[in-house]
């Protein structure tokens, strides 16, 4: 399935049945009164969450949402009936923000909410509604309301207790895929991850949603490499694991990289949890590991560990650790 994590759509609420004028018409009632019912209300629009997608995709083919109207009412006191509402779904983590996509309307964060987008129309009222002592044959009605009509922007950002970061070509999809169920794309180039990757990881008895987020390089705040548009994604992680390629040349500057993107996106990203994961320790050799261990983490106050994917005991390590990150 494909990523999308923005979209325009127009919605148009249904709008509400006119309400009748008619009179009784019976064999031996010679005057009969007013019988018009009132019109049916029309059908809203209502966003929802469906926990089983990730992506914003099926809106991008169809943009435009028009619930049903409401019928008119007719003879014989009958109401119209009612429009249906039309249920939009949207997965958790979905932001809708009006036609400037700047002003938040509502931001789906928790299972099971439901947002009105657009209200439906309100059913107009028939002629027995006017009859009174002084008008006993109303010929007046009213006829339904417009139901809401909307441009709204609906904006994906990805909900995760930890969201893995890191430059590009640092190990990311393969830590994901040793961690979780997922099967992210993983090959040896950059910016293999073109969207977020989801994926769910167990440990005693405990389930923790881990994001893997497409490499960060130096300018991603202003647009640069994949941009902007994925350094969201991050704000929504409770904790980050910030995986470093250890056979990097200054895994200071590596580091340092990273985290000047996150500040220059948001300062908030910085008060974030954060344990550094060196990653591809069997690449070289422990003497080695450790030099480059001790002189990268003096200058740190943040919990690091080393791993290699390829070994079970190193990933079990791992989740261990990140349960204490999201309790």
């Amino acid at each position: 399935m494909k990523f999308l994590d923005q979209i325009k759509i127009y919605i148009k609420a249904g709008d509400g049945g006119d309400g009748s004028p008619s009179f009784r018409r019976e064999k031996y009632v010679e005057f009969g009164g007013p019988d018009g019912g009132d019109g049916g209300k029309g059908g809203s629009i209502i966003l929802k969450i469906e926990e089983n997608l990730n992506t914003l995709i099926d809106y991008r083919y169809q943009q435009h949402h028009k619930a049903k109207r409401g019928e008119n009412g007719s003879g014989q006191n009958r109401t119209g009936k009612s429009g249906e509402d039309l249920i939009l779904k949207v997965p958790l983590g979905t932001q809708v923000f009006e036609e400037d996509n700047k002003t938040l309307l509502f931001d789906f964060n928790k299972k099971g909410e439901k947002y009105i987008a657009a209200l439906g129309g309100k059913g107009g009222l028939g002629n027995t509604r006017f009859k009174s002592s002084t008008n006993r044959a109303p010929r007046k009605f009213t006829k339904g309301t417009k139901g809401e009509e909307f441009t709204i922007w609906l904006q994906l950002k990805t909900i995760a207790d930890i969201g893995i970061i890191g430059l590009p070509n640092a190990g990311k999809s393969s830590l994901l895929a040793a961690l979780t169920n997922a099967n992210p794309k993983i090959a040896n180039y950059k910016f293999t991850t073109l969207n977020p990757n989801l994926g769910v990881a167990s440990y005693d008895d405990k389930e923790i949603t881990i994001a893997d987020i497409p490499g960060l390089v130096e300018g991603a705040h202003e647009g640069v490499g994949l941009g902007i548009q994925f350094l969201k994604h991050i704000e929504r992680c409770k904790s980050l694991l910030h995986l470093i390629d250890v056979t990097n040349l200054d895994l200071n500057e590596s580091y340092n990289q990273v985290k000047n993107e996150l500040k220059s996106y948001s300062a908030k990203l910085l008060e974030k949890k954060e344990l550094i994961v060196l990653n591809k320790i069997d690449l070289i050799d422990k003497e080695t590991a450790n030099d480059i261990i001790d002189n990268f983490s003096k200058r740190k106050n943040c919990e690091i560990m080393t791993m290699t994917t390829l070994e079970k005991k190193s990933v079990s390590k791992i989740k261990a650790k990140l349960l204490s990150y999201v309790s």
